[in-house]
Formats: C-alpha cells, sequence, structure tokens
C-alpha cells in the first residue's frame, strides 16, 4: 500500500485517484474548489464517467479515499504526489502552466520526507525540469519528479486506468522508478505493459500519441471528402482499409471533426513547441486547419440544402458532448455548429443525455436555442434534424415515430450513423459525410 496524493479532481485526477484506492492504495485527493470537494464530501462524483460513481462511493465509505481542500493535509504523509491539473491552451496555442507550476511551489516547504512528483497532467517537454526547481526553491526534503502521462478515453476512461494497454514514466531516478512500480503493480498483466524513459521522452509520447491520432481522424475526413466528389463511399474504403494491421481500424470514422479535452489542445501544443523549436511542422500545421474546416462541413451542407430559406427554419439536434459517455463539451464541434445554425436564422432545439447541463451554461440564455427533454422531442415539429455526437440511444431510432415527429423528413448526420438502407426504407432525405446521399422517392 502508498500513501498517494491526488492534485486536481477534474477527468483525469477523479479517475486516478478512485482507482488507485480501488486496489488498495491510501488515497486523498485535492482540490481548491470548496463547494466541489464538499459534494464529493458528500458521495457525489462531479463529473459523468461511466462506472466511477460506484467505485467512488465505495471506496469513500471504506476511507481508501479522502477528498480535502487543503494541500498541506494531502501532502504531509504521502509517497507520491499525483499533479493532475489543467493546462489549458493559450492564445497562440502554448500549455498554460500557471496551475501545475504555482502548486509545484508550494509543495516545497511541505514536503516532510522523501517523495515521487508525478507530472500526470499532459505537458510540454521540459515542464519535468521546471517543476523540480519549483519545488527545490523551498524544498525541506528530498524529492524525485518523473512523468506519467495519462492515456485515459473519456467514457472509457475507469475501464483504460485499471486495464491499460500500456503505462508511460519518464524517470533518470531508480528510487522513484521503484515507487512507481509498485503504485501501478497491480495494473500490470504483463512485463511489456511498463515502458520506461526519460521525463523528456514521456512528456513527448503523449503529444506525439494524441497527433497520430488526430492525424487519422483528419485524413478519413479528407478521403471522406473527396469520396463525395467522386462517388465513392468512405464506409467502404473505411472497411478496406481497417483490417490492415499497419492502419488498425480504430480512428477511421469520418465526422465533424475531433473536440474534447486532448486532440485539440494536444496538437495546439505540440504545433507551439515545434515553432518554438524553429521546426516547421507542415503536417501539424496542415491538421489543426482541416479539422477547423471539417467542424464547418455540416452547417455548409444544411445551408445548401435550404439556401435563403433556412431563415425561420427549426432544426433538432442530437447530441452537444464531443463525444458518447461524457458529460464534457470541451472543443465539442456542436459549439461551433449551433451558432452558425441561429446566426443563418433557424432556430436549435437540442438534446444530450448528459450535456444539456453545461451547454445552457456555456451560451447562457439564447432565444433561439431551447433544450428538450427527450430525443423526439427535440424533433417535435422541426424541419431537419442534425445529429452531431454518436450516443447508443440514437444509433436505432424508431424511424417511423421519427417521421411522425419532424416536419420533414430531412436527416444531416454528422456521424455517419446510420447504414444508408435505412433511411431509404424510411423515405428520408439524408446526408452525411463521404457517402451518397439519400433522396426520398
Amino acid at each position: 500500500m502508498v500513501k498517494i496524493t491526488v492534485v486536481g479532481t477534474g477527468y483525469v485526477g477523479l479517475v486516478t485517484g478512485v482507482c488507485l484506492a480501488h486496489v488498495g492504495h491510501q488515497v486523498r485527493c485535492v482540490d481548491i474548489d470548496a463547494a466541489k470537494v464538499a459534494r464529493m464530501q458528500a458521495g457525489e462524483v462531479p463529473i459523468y464517467e461511466p462506472g466511477l460513481e460506484e467505485i467512488f462511493q465505495d471506496v469513500l465509505r471504506q476511507k481508501k479515499l479522502t477528498v480535502t481542500t487543503d494541500l498541506s493535509e494531502g501532502v504531509a504523509s504521502s509517497d507520491v504526489i499525483f499533479l493532475a491539473l489543467p493546462t489549458p491552451p493559450g492564445a497562440d496555442g502554448s500549455a498554460d502552466l500557471s496551475a501545475i507550476l504555482a502548486v509545484s511551489k508550494q509543495l516545497g516547504p511541505l514536503l516532510e520526507r522523501y517523495a515521487v512528483i508525478v507530472d500526470k497532467s499532459t505537458v510540454p517537454v521540459g515542464t519535468g525540469e521546471e517543476v523540480a526547481r519549483r519545488i527545490a526553491e523551498g524544498a525541506k526534503a528530498e524529492f524525485a519528479v518523473v512523468s506519467n502521462p495519462e492515456f485515459l478515453r473519456e467514457g472509457l476512461a475507469v475501464q483504460d486506468f485499471m486495464h491499460p494497454d500500456r503505462i508511460v514514466i519518464g524517470s533518470d531516478s531508480d528510487k522513484a522508478l521503484a515507487v512507481m512500480k509498485e503504485v501501478y503493480e497491480p495494473f500490470i498483466e504483463t512485463p511489456d505493459q511498463l515502458v520506461l524513459m526519460d521525463i523528456r521522452s514521456a512528456e513527448m509520447t503523449k503529444y506525439a500519441a494524441n497527433s497520430f491520432l488526430a492525424m487519422k481522424v483528419s485524413f478519413m475526413n479528407e478521403i471522406a471528402n473527396l469520396s463525395e466528389l467522386v462517388g465513392a463511399n468512405v464506409d467502404a474504403v473505411r472497411l478496406g482499409i481497417g483490417p490492415d494491421p499497419r492502419i488498425g481500424r480504430q480512428f477511421l470514422r469520418a465526422g465533424i471533426g475531433y473536440g474534447g479535452s486532448c486532440f485539440p489542445k494536444d496538437v495546439q501544443a505540440l504545433q507551439y513547441t515545434a515553432h518554438q523549436a524553429g521546426y516547421d511542422f507542415k503536417l501539424i500545421n496542415s491538421l489543426v486547419r482541416v479539422n477547423e474546416l471539417q467542424q464547418r462541413r455540416l452547417v455548409e451542407k444544411i445551408a445548401k440544402y435550404y439556401g435563403d430559406a433556412i431563415k425561420g427554419k427549426k432544426l433538432a439536434v442530437w447530441g452537444l458532448a464531443f463525444k458518447p459517455d461524457t458529460d464534457d463539451i470541451r472543443e465539442a464541434p456542436a459549439l461551433d455548429i449551433i451558432p452558425d445554425l441561429l446566426a443563418l436564422g433557424a432556430s436549435v432545439a437540442a438534446y444530450d443525455p448528459e450535456a444539456m447541463d453545461n451547454t445552457r451554461r456555456h451560451f447562457g440564455e439564447t432565444g433561439n436555442l431551447s433544450f428538450a427533454s427527450s430525443a423526439l422531442e427535440a424533433a417535435r415539429g422541426a424541419d431537419a434534424l442534425v445529429i452531431l455526437t454518436e450516443w447508443e440511444e440514437f444509433r436505432a431510432p424508431d424511424f417511423s415515430a421519427l417521421r411522425d415527429h419532424l416536419g420533414q423528413p430531412v436527416i444531416f448526420d454528422g456521424r455517419n450513423l446510420y447504414d444508408l438502407e435505412l433511411p431509404r426504407q424510411a423515405d428520408f432525405y439524408y446526408e452525411s459525410i463521404g457517402r451518397p446521399v439519400v433522396k426520398p422517392s
């Protein structure tokens, strides 16, 4: 059993703390938001993540996990201190390290014995050295800084933490590595899951991984756009290339671009790092531009379909979160697409199983944007349905009931949810990404 403190209780920090407590470590989570901490102390999980609430309440009840606003209380007797703090992008794409560096400066005087400080946040190359410098300014005890980037997928974060495909640890300290191996021992099923390297390489690994996956998404979106022009079907192309083990089946679905808390931020940060190093990273520069354009594709399709007649149309929107199984709307395509539709003169009735409260807070009071209690309620009387997130409950609708609720049988699908035969049989106008348009008979 290792005594662990996790500073920051966002998606990464809370999942990390809960899962480490679940396997027997003693964990304290620290957050400066007193209201949020009070809710967690009362057993409330502040984020939506499948499987998290049950484990959280269990470890809280068994007192394997405690939550506090007091950093000194959390740090005093810890063997390992995870820094899981936000590193949002600045206007120039650089990662804002103010939170992680501020906490680092506070840690030095609080350390009472040897501790391993873990950069769990996604940080630019060289951050580990700066964190160490900040801690050393007031350190009363020996410490080591390691990089341990996370590879959690929102919606599957608990599963990913409990059954990792790899655990990357960057460190030049044998003592720190021994401690980290003890922390992760319950999760290691095969020796090759543990990948050891220097700190700078570990920091670069996270950016390389996310940027590569974002590149796969954008490549398929470009193939989809070309497929529309030449009469091909991107779904068939995906099935034709996915079985190749050099390519793989994942991240090959065309759509309206990537979003979320990781891909946009990490791609921009890598772009900034390259710029600072004097390297013209042409592929990353193009990747950013492709994704910006792709999010506009669906609006362009809708605008072309209606022309000037879009003014006064009511559009139902299914899906607000950047992906299914999360309430996270950070960089979600919906946040750009909905304002574009409103600017064209349409009104929007939106529905999402989990992300409506966050979206309400984001937009505030907007006259032509309303929120429905169900998917069919959003569709009631709408001139068209616009699909922006591939939630499971949207995958098999009753097309007959949907037709009865819609004012017109028209669907613009930004996630390619349906086999083309389904809207064809239901006599819908159905336009998706990179596939033939289905027109009613």
